[in-house]
């Protein structure tokens, strides 16, 4: 009997044991989903909170296929707490980081770190440095627009309400990217074509308060200046305040880049002429598929195509 009663409780035991083991192999079968981490320029831009909006929708959609982290920092110029951004998800270990630099070369560096960390890494919204990825020895794919092309776009459509000779003045984002310098090569694109005669560039840091010092400062200056390019909408957004604030309402037109919902009632009101729409919902998700395709293939960093253009198109009232 004994015996009996020892046979049924081995059993038992080994039946239980099996049951228990079975969930915990199907677990450690089961893939582990990538993380990718989005870090982005000042989150107090209307247009990066878009790009997170959009990034967080898309994995909402497709959670079993990946995990995400978004980050952004606190102004557009905060270079180093973007780099610290970058340092802590090395350290977190993240598959992948989709990146939109505060600065085209001085993000390289952190770039190569995560590189070299086997994290693979994707670059929107402004371009890194090609020369000092060049002399890192990296290839990081760019997922983007053609920021010089949109910014033409909007600089010819201004340039319809121009004749050669007519003053204008560029607000510049900041200097040191590459978005920037690319918009503002679009602008004079146009304003060639048509003859007219650039009076300034200045850097407006992509903000509404500095883009009004700056477009303020502009005006005074140059009393007949006939319309202001601006990098981005912040800046037009104080370029329109800085209008009206010297009484030029109607005689200074303002064009911006981005089409953010802030401008929208500018542009129907016609304090703002024309902006550039480069998608920043869509952009980000673009970058995570780039990523999220990199690593399903298992492809390494150096295997990984250079551009991805992505559209821009002209917005009018």
């Amino acid at each position: 009997m004994n015996h009996r009663i020892r046979r049924r409780v081995l059993t038992a035991a080994v039946v239980l044991a099996a049951a228990a083991a079975m969930p915990f192999s199907a677990f450690a079968q089961a893939p582990k989903k990538p993380k990718v981490a989005l870090v982005m320029k000042s989150l107090a831009n209307e247009f990066f909170l878009t790009m997170e909006t959009g990034a967080k929708d898309y994995q909402k959609h497709n959670a079993s296929q990946f995990d995400l982290i978004t980050n952004g920092i606190k102004d557009e110029t905060d270079t180093a707490s973007q780099i610290r951004i970058v340092e802590q998800m090395i350290v977190s270990k993240v598959d992948a980081i989709v990146l939109a630099p505060a600065d085209s070369k001085a993000l390289v560096p952190v770039v190569k770190k995560a590189v070299d960390a086997g994290i693979i890494v994707v670059n929107i919204d402004n371009r890194l440095d090609p020369d000092v990825l060049k002399s890192k020895d990296l290839n990081v794919p760019f997922v983007g627009p053609d920021n010089r092309k949109g910014a033409e776009k909007v600089g010819d459509y201004l340039a319809q309400k121009l004749k050669a000779g007519d003053e204008v003045g560029i607000l510049e984002g900041v200097s040191t990217t590459t978005n920037a310098q690319q918009r503002t090569a679009g602008f004079k694109d146009a304003m060639q074509k048509v003859g007219a005669k650039i009076d300034s560039v200045q850097s407006g840091e992509w903000e509404i308060d500095k883009g009004n010092a700056v477009a303020s400062a502009m005006l005074n200056e140059y009393p007949n200046l006939k319309a202001l390019l601006c990098g981005n909408d912040n800046m037009a957004i104080g370029a329109v305040s800085a209008v009206r604030a010297a009484g030029k309402q109607g005689k200074v037109y303002v064009v911006g880049y981005d089409d953010i919902d802030a401008i929208k009632p500018m542009l129907k009101d016609g304090r703002v002429l024309a902006t550039a729409n480069q998608y920043a919902a869509k952009q980000a998700v673009f970058g995570i598929d780039t990523a999220l395709k990199a690593i399903a293939g298992h492809n390494k960093q150096s295997e990984l195509s250079g551009v991805v253009e992505t559209p821009v198109d002209l917005v009018t009232k």
